[in-house]
């Protein structure tokens, strides 16, 4: 039976949008309405979907996934549907024209008018709450908005606006909350973190806002997404390093490492510049797990600038990688100055080759772990494992360790563990109970 106070909240794209959901259930619970989260509860008469606009794929999923639920309207399964987020942001007027079974959509900061248009009212003394989505034990912190960065192929600032960092009280209000929620590991995120500071206090504070979170009750993972690499902070190197709940972790995205190719990026960094940047990083902070992510096929990158990217790969052997193939995106600097002309079957060998090389950097990293001891923090339980993830591995995208379950009665999602690394594939750690 359809339920005309439950609202159904699906959540599309980054961990970014996660949060904003997250901050949006709060209010609607706050207003009596029954939320569920990215489920296929068909009892909800109210349908909200957070959109994704970064790139080509994000996009289609984000559109199919309207559609989807616009064709659930007309059939009379849902009585109203809202869209927000990315998407929204930047084509709401398209949008409408096109799939006018809609009945609103607002931009990714209009948390106010989607509680009006559900007949709530927003609550003032509930800003800063979230009812977490992701399992229990941990959670993203979303310390700023926006990006003061002018990458040539990134359409962000367009819709997210400028930098605006959430001052540091705020965010260890909001940590001690969560901590007391269950919370023990924060993944920190922002379009941009080592940004985190310059427009409140007019100097970087992204190594002050950790020392700070990892002083909560409570907390006893930090984790540190979306580090840029260009005038990365002498401090932060520092507390990573020195402080103890602060995971030897740290996700970079380089995009690219040929000058030519980063020069059409304009992302403020050299070759040189960046090799130097990863050998001190690995210096000052041993064991250290690098992420990066690179971006495939952009204009410019010729056979030449792509055998230097391998050649990096190589190179610096990272122990977590992803890529994602170039997308044309409109009003962006690469799309009014370059031409795209590397084809998507062309931008996909190359992603792929890649792939290649590092699933086998990847599988020779984890055999070099055999027979090692590192204490996990405990995801899930399934079949014949106990699913555990160490300090070098973020949720949902990194690998996992498999701890075989003899001798893990103790273990629930949320503990910790220390385990014995004893067999390893290309991407997942196999262990035991260390006793």
């Amino acid at each position: 039976m359809k339920n005309k106070n439950r609202i159904n909240i699906v959540t599309l794209g980054c961990s970014k949008n996660i949060v904003d959901s997250e901050y949006l259930i709060a209010q609607l619970s706050g207003n009596s309405f029954e939320v569920v989260h990215d489920s296929n509860d068909e009892s909800a008469k109210t349908v909200i979907i957070n959109t994704c606009g970064f790139i080509k794929d994000a996009k289609e999923e984000s559109i199919n996934t309207i559609l989807n639920f616009a064709r659930a309207k007309k059939a009379g399964l849902i009585d109203r549907l809202f869209v927000f987020g990315c998407l929204a942001e930047r084509y709401k007027n398209e949008l409408r024209s096109e799939i006018p079974e809609v009945d609103d959509f607002f931009g990714a900061k209009n948390l106010k008018e989607i509680i009006r248009a559900t007949g709530g009212n927003f609550r003032d003394e509930l800003i800063g709450d979230r009812i977490v989505t992701t399992p229990s034990h941990y959670a993203y912190m979303k310390i700023s908005e926006g990006c003061n960065r002018n990458c040539s192929y990134c359409a962000i600032p367009l819709i997210r606006g400028k930098h605006v960092s959430e001052p540091i009280e705020n965010l260890v209000i909001q940590a001690r909350k969560l901590a007391a929620g269950g919370v023990k590991e924060l993944l920190v995120i922002a379009q941009d973190s080592t940004y985190y500071g310059l427009d409140l206090y007019k100097r970087r504070k992204i190594a002050e806002l950790l020392k700070k979170l990892s002083e909560v009750e409570g907390i006893e993972w930090i984790r540190l997404h979306y580090a840029y690499p260009a005038s990365f902070p002498d401090d932060l190197i520092y507390e990573i390093r020195d402080n103890p709940k602060i995971c030897k972790y740290l996700d970079v995205p380089f995009q690219h490492i040929s000058d030519r190719v980063l020069g059409k990026m304009r992302r403020g960094i050299t070759k040189k510049e960046t090799y130097s940047f990863i050998e001190r990083i690995r210096k000052e902070i041993p064991g250290i797990a690098l992420r990066t992510t690179l971006l495939i096929g952009h204009p410019g990158e010729t056979e030449k600038a792509f055998d230097e990217l391998k050649q990096f790969v190589e190179d610096v052997r990272f122990e977590r990688l992803g890529v994602f193939p170039y997308s044309e995106e409109e009003d962006t600097y690469s799309a009014a100055h370059f031409r795209d002309s590397t084809s998507n079957v062309k931008k996909m060998e190359r992603a792929n080759e890649i792939m290649s090389i590092q699933n086998r950097i990847s599988g020779e990293l984890n055999h070099a772990k055999k027979n090692q001891c590192m204490r996990v923090i405990i995801d899930r339980i399934e079949n014949d494992f106990v699913i555990g993830r160490s300090e070098h591995d973020s949720p949902e995208i990194d690998q996992e360790v498999l701890i075989y379950k003899t001798g893990t009665d103790h273990c629930s999602a949320g503990s910790f563990a220390e385990v014995k690394i004893v067999d390893t594939d290309d991407y997942d750690l196999y262990a035991k109970i260390f006793v």
